[in-house]
């Protein structure tokens, strides 16, 4: 049966080189527990010369995990990310593949997705295309691309950005000291969701190369999700606490969108001074409540105490 997911229940996922000697750790939870998805890479984070090693230490790790299934059963959702299309093929015929729950298609584009979509054929997984080349500028390329994963759509669970590939095909690299939303990136992005959100397609944001800043990340998430983008990609396991803290739901939308979701809603209402509207907010309102269901509720900040005289 396939195997069903939200992009909400991802959280932060964690790239980790498959030529690691810890992979069974991570894959269990051990490693890094508060983790909830992690993507084996066989792309960008493994030198050419080390491929090898990386398909042999995966081959290995899903071994592991179909002689003994219960290592994994606490540990995050597994993804991989291979190289490209024939390495893809190679992978979905592992012994162990269906310990994975999907596949990151790198540089996904129109032209090299039918070699992808042909080999999804008997597997079970989804797969989450990787939008990170110079196509991505071009709207009627990113049309070809949505017309394709259109056909699959129940197999895609999100479309993910590449934001350092982006910038390096425009031979920049990310600030330190502001958000992507402020530099060439902001752009991009906001072309790509109205290309594939309003179609039903969800996407993840981009990663945040620096991993101590957290008010910097805490201010990027808070823009992630003004446009819609539910899961961010980390760079660093320090992130994945910090971005799981920024996707708490404040307790004031909480109980906004309860009440927007609430069966005898008014048509319209004002809460603060801010108007409500059922038929437009409701899925702004499921949104916060399964972001809530997933990363809890921000509670209120106590009121500071009164000085007495």
């Amino acid at each position: 049966m396939m195997m069903q997911l939200q992009v909400a229940t991802l959280g932060a996922t964690l790239y980790v080189p498959a030529t690691r000697g810890d992979l069974l750790a991570v894959a269990s939870g051990q490693k890094y527990p508060d983790l909830r998805s992690v993507v084996f890479d066989l792309e960008d984070a493994v030198l050419e010369g080390d491929t090898g090693l990386a398909l042999a230490n995966l081959a290995a790790l899903l071994r592991q995990i179909e002689i003994n299934p219960a290592l994994t059963e606490n540990g995050p959702l597994l993804f991989v990310r291979p190289r490209h299309a024939e390495m893809f093929a190679l992978i979905t015929s592992l012994p162990g593949i269906g310990a994975i729950a999907g596949f990151v298609i790198p540089k996904a584009t129109a032209d090299v997705m039918p070699a992808y979509i042909a080999s999804l054929s008997g597997t079970q997984q989804l797969i989450m295309p990787t939008v990170e080349t110079r196509e991505a500028f071009d709207p009627a390329e990113m049309r070809r691309l949505r017309e394709q994963l259109t056909a699959i759509q129940d197999r895609v669970l999100a479309v993910r950005i590449g934001g350092n590939d982006l910038l390096q095909i425009l031979g920049c690299r990310r600030s330190l000291t502001r958000t992507a939303y402020d530099g060439p990136l902001g752009k991009i992005i906001s072309a790509l969701v109205a290309t594939f959100v309003p179609w039903g397609f969800a996407m993840s944001a981009p990663v945040m190369d620096s991993f101590s800043n957290a008010a910097l990340l805490q201010s990027e998430i808070d823009q992630d999700i003004e446009h819609g983008l539910m899961t961010k990609t980390a760079i660093h396991p320090d992130q994945v606490a910090m971005i799981h803290r920024a996707y708490m739901v404040d307790h004031l939308d909480h109980a906004n969108a309860l009440q927007i979701l609430d069966a005898d809603a008014p048509a319209v209402f004002a809460v603060a001074g801010v108007m409500s509207e059922p038929a437009t907010h409701r899925a702004w309102a499921h949104a916060i409540v399964t972001r809530a269901a997933n990363f809890g509720v921000r509670p209120a900040e106590p009121a500071p105490l009164a000085l007495v005289s």
